[in-house]
């Protein structure tokens, strides 16, 4: 399941963005972490070990949700994403392209062969995940306080 297409500025918004905090629930409770995403054909990519919190809870419940946000003070300048989704962990080829995709953004976790040998080792320990968004929400309130557009699956 994909998003439907996006307009160019919800879509632009993804892509230029780097952090998401995601929100988990599981045996301990609720649970937020950030941690660094690529925006790929209406999913979002990320990694993370095996043994965080949320790792574990998105093994136990795979549904999630997350923000994206500008950090500002100014009311009329508030803008950003709500989403609600599912992360699914991945193996193999799926892994390989994640890694790629993600490594076009952030170079640091690019080729192999180019990455610095401490970072080649947290790599090694990591596994690669994948949000797909069931719904999502762009806040922009510089076309007017509490603009929202919402978007569904297709």
């Amino acid at each position: 399941m994909t998003v439907r297409p996006l307009p160019g500025d919800v879509s632009a918004y993804l892509a230029t963005h780097h952090v998401m905090t995601l929100a988990t629930q599981g045996a301990e409770g609720p649970w937020a972490a950030a941690v660094f995403y690529a925006w790929d054909e209406g999913a979002l990519l990320f990694l993370s070990a095996p043994t965080t919190r949320h790792s574990r809870n998105l093994e136990a419940d795979p549904r999630c949700a997350a923000t994206i946000q500008d950090d500002t003070a100014d009311w009329k300048a508030v803008k950003g994403i709500q989403l609600e989704g599912r992360v699914e962990r991945l193996h193999g080829d799926a892994a390989l392209r994640a890694r790629a995709r993600y490594g076009e953004k952030f170079p640091l976790v690019g080729p192999l062969a180019a990455v610095p040998p401490a970072i080649a080792e947290a790599l090694a320990r990591i596994a690669w995940f994948r949000l797909v968004p069931a719904r999502i929400c762009y806040i922009d309130n510089a076309r007017g306080f509490g603009h929202r557009e919402e978007f569904s699956a297709g």
